[in-house]
């Protein structure tokens, strides 16, 4: 073990990639936290096994093989290759060389695993790039991946075979210097061991290589860590607090406006007692909370998490009824319009900014923005986008990081509707039948059973000849 100008410069760049990680993960927090509040304590096993099964386990993936036999390679070797990523850190801070070497077979059969699963990923992320950029996968093609979506999807596919080809390089430099110095090196690396002799037999320049590989590798991660939060892949962090959170109740299962609820079971009962009105710390009355969400901040907290974690794979939309019979709703832009609204409004990053969606986007960003009432509703999402949606919970079957995009359109009817009597026609009509008539149907209480007395007659009609 020894220390050098190289490991204190590690140090510098570590510090700066890890904390610069923090400093956006803080404000991705705060932004997630002006959601309502909602409690989601309690039943902390449940959520841990559903957890383990849906984050961990991919359970949801599984559905279409094609693609999740490449993601499990590409998430394996992510899981594996980090195990190297830990020995190089020791490296880089204390001057050490394959510090995990001590570990004797158990050393040779993860180096092994890390090669074979290296190269596995670039294969897979071959796949990856066909399928999404030559292939005709349906749910690759929705107008809101144009643009920003569709390069951030293919950057990261470059960024991991620019990861794992430092990787090689490394390795294959480093095996080909031990043995031109007449050297064992720790480990073993089946897919290196092929590449030697791709390289130079000067020490000199293999020990340059050797650096450059171990540099742009470690370098090249905690750059992608730093852009993850401003990419789709954010979710290979934000999917298991997503899963973790997400509702234990049955997906058919609606939610219920309290001072709603409380006005019904008064009249109901008449000796109900409705709680008192919620009040500020000093005492005075809190301002009366909106029916149902206008901007983001009406959504509860848990909408917003799942806005940060979506994968845009676009398994919701490609099982939405509403969307494959030609209607304008997409469950995924739902939830990338409430995480654009997100990020405009409390960060105006440049990367999740909507114009970036490009002019053939089901929504015009420039007219949005300049509305003087820019908000998630009408701004971004609009009312016939919602009101084409049947409710039926595909979309939350189909996601894979258990997203409700459901919620968020359930809770921007409501206020169309509790807010600003603007629901559809047919609805109206329904609501003042209700109300009217006590059904849904243009008919008095009193000739409500009419078809029966009909129907009697005709039985008891005798038939002539």
């Amino acid at each position: 073990m020894h220390f050098s100008i190289q490991n204190l410069l590690f140090l510098l760049v570590a510090v700066a990639g890890f904390g610069l990680f923090a400093w956006q993960a803080r404000k991705i927090r705060a932004n997630i936290l002006v959601g309502r509040d909602r409690d989601m304590s309690g039943h902390v096993n449940e959520r841990l096994w559903k957890t383990l099964l849906v984050a961990f386990g991919q359970q949801k993936m599984f559905k279409r093989l094609t693609p999740a036999f490449l993601h499990l390679i590409v998430y394996v070797g992510f899981i594996v290759i980090n195990i190297e990523v830990i020995e190089i850190m020791v490296d880089g801070l204390f001057g050490t060389h394959r510090f995990l070497q001590f570990l004797g077979p158990l050393y040779d059969a993860l180096t092994a695993t890390n090669e074979v699963l290296g190269a596995l990923v670039v294969l897979a992320v071959v796949a990856f790039w066909w399928r999404r950029n030559a292939s005709v996968v349906r749910r690759f093609t929705g107008p809101e991946l144009r643009a920003w979506p569709k390069l951030d999807a293919n950057v990261i596919l470059y960024v991991e075979v620019i990861l794992m080809v430092a990787l090689f390089t490394m390795n294959a430099a480093d095996l080909k210097l031990h043995q031109l110095e007449g050297k064992d090196l720790p480990g073993a690396f089946p897919i290196s061991s092929l590449l030697t002799g791709l390289f130079p037999d000067n020490l000199t320049a293999l020990a340059v290589l050797e650096r450059v590989g171990w540099w742009a590798h470690i370098v090249g991660i905690l750059l992608f860590l730093n852009y993850l939060p401003s990419s789709k892949h954010f979710h290979i962090i934000m999917a298991f607090p997503n899963v973790f959170y997400s509702r234990l109740v049955p997906q058919g299962q609606f939610s219920n406006v309290d001072s709603i609820t409380y006005e019904v079971k008064a009249m109901m009962d008449p000796s109900y007692q409705v709680p008192a009105p919620a009040t500020n710390p000093d005492g005075s009355a809190a301002a009366p909370t909106p029916f149902g969400a206008k901007d983001v901040d009406d959504l509860a907290w848990t909408n917003l998490l799942n806005a940060y974690s979506c994968t845009e794979c676009g398994r919701c939309t490609s099982v939405c009824p509403a969307n494959l019979t030609g209607k304008l709703l997409s469950p995924r832009k739902i939830i990338m319009d409430t995480r654009d609204r997100v990020e405009e409004k409390y960060n105006s990053p440049l990367i999740f900014h909507p114009s970036l969606y490009g002019p053939e986007a089901k929504h015009n960003p420039q007219e949005q923005l300049d509305k003087e009432n820019h908000t998630l509703l009408r701004g971004y999402v609009t009312p016939e986008e919602l009101w084409a949606c049947t409710t039926c919970n595909a979309c939350v079957e189909a996601c894979p990081v258990n997203i409700n995009p459901l919620e968020s359109i359930i809770e921007m009817r409501r206020f169309l509707v509790l807010e600003e009597s603007a629901a559809p026609n047919s609805l109206n009509v329904m609501f003042s039948n209700i109300e009217n008539n006590g059904a849904p149907w243009a008919f008095s209480p009193s000739d409500r059973f009419n078809w029966a007395d009909d129907l009697f007659v005709t039985e008891k009609t005798p038939v002539t000849a």
